[in-house]
């Protein structure tokens, strides 16, 4: 059951914002002569309006980046994740408290959901590429389940949570005084890696059972999707045992019978998976339902999360699928951040690619995926 993982140790578990005037400029999207916008980067500390299930998590806020469409002033700078004196993972460029572009009078949104233990920042590849094009991003901190404070079994498993969290950041992305005005509220959209993919699913109107992913990791084809996180080494024994759990905590209980009932956000136009996981945590009459346009890519090398079990199996049974493998030794970590040499020699599960993999490109290629497969299903 290990999708995405990243945990930093406490000294790590901070962002870090580097300021250095730097304009990286990607290829460009959809065959233009370059990007539109400089990306801005801004931090929201959401608080939903109502009663909300955080999870067992110490934050009781949706801890939120946005990357959107800044003016022509803005200076990109890198970002960075890890301690400043020596960081472990390029968050891509960002213009921070920059100005929102002028023009046009109204911007799409696109909501983002990281990976197991990730973090909002994890997802700046994405979240620079969609602002440069014309989209406002807004990455959550999913609570239980990021790299900035203990993990929770709740945050790791009860995955459909995630729906949630984002359904609440579009909520109050609409309402922020800076960014809800500009945001046309007709073009939303969604993107997620690994558990993050997952959580594209369960927004666009997928229905997981957890007895049917219990039912494929017991049987003779169970694979990596099985497998319990490096960091949360019990999670599988700890995930068969939230049925009793449910019984002495009524916070979990609800949440179970959550389980069943679909999580789609009728405001999602549409949904873009990258390398998403839990394939078996769904029926196929789970995913037949799901009517809005759905984009998958994955890494055809993935050993994370298989692309059989999950990838494929998602875009044989959701109507409106398209799916992009990736060949060439890409695997699943490739969609984190591009790590630095202390990444690197720290984190070599997370860092160290396939020989021949370039990590920069995939993401370049990637990212001009996302925003062909937005401007094609969010006009």
């Amino acid at each position: 059951m290990h999708q995405g993982s990243i945990r930093l140790q406490p000294t790590f578990a901070f962002l870090s914002i580097f300021f250095v005037a730097l304009f990286w400029q990607l290829p460009p999207a959809g065959g233009e002569a370059g990007p539109l916008f400089k990306a801005g980067i801004a931090a929201r500390s959401f608080m939903p309006g109502k009663a909300y299930y955080w999870r067992g998590a110490q934050t009781r806020s949706l801890l939120t980046t946005i990357w959107y469409p800044a003016g022509d002033g803005a200076v990109e700078q890198p970002q960075w994740i890890g301690p400043p004196d020596s960081p472990l993972f390029h968050a891509g460029n960002a213009a921070p408290r920059a100005k929102l572009s002028p023009v046009p009078a109204r911007f799409p949104l696109i909501v983002l959901s990281h990976g197991t233990g990730g973090s909002a920042l994890m997802m700046g590849w994405l979240g620079t590429v969609l602002a440069r094009n014309g989209y406002i991003a807004a990455a959550v901190n999913h609570p239980g389940n990021n790299a900035l404070e203990a993990y929770t079994v709740e945050g790791f498993s009860l995955w459909w949570e995630r729906a949630t969290d984002l359904s609440a950041v579009i909520d109050q992305m609409l309402a922020d005084p800076t960014f809800g005005g500009r945001i046309d509220a007709r073009r939303i959209g969604a993107a997620g890696f690994s558990l993050g993919g997952y959580t594209m699913i369960e927004i666009a109107g997928g229905i997981t059972d957890r007895s049917a992913y219990r039912a494929f990791c017991q049987s003779a084809k169970a694979d990596g999707i099985c497998k319990p996180p490096p960091e949360f080494p019990d999670l599988v024994e700890r995930f068969n045992r939230l049925d009793d759990l449910a019984k002495t905590d009524s916070e979990i209980r609800d949440s179970l019978r959550r389980e069943s009932e679909s999580h789609r956000d009728p405001r999602v136009r549409a949904a873009f998976a990258i390398a998403p996981a839990l394939g078996p945590a769904f029926r196929p009459e789970g995913l037949g339902a799901i009517s809005i346009p759905v984009g998958i890519v994955a890494g055809i090398a993935d050993e994370i999360v298989p692309v059989g079990s999950s990838a494929r199996y998602f875009a044989s049974h959701i109507p409106k699928a398209r799916l992009t493998l990736l060949e060439g030794g890409v695997g699943h970590y490739v969609f984190l951040g591009t790590c630095t040499d202390q990444g690197q020699k720290a984190r070599p599960l997370l860092c160290v690619d396939a020989p021949g993999v370039d990590r920069d490109t995939i993401h370049q290629k990637t990212g001009r995926m996302a925003v062909e497969f937005f401007r094609a299903n969010l006009n």
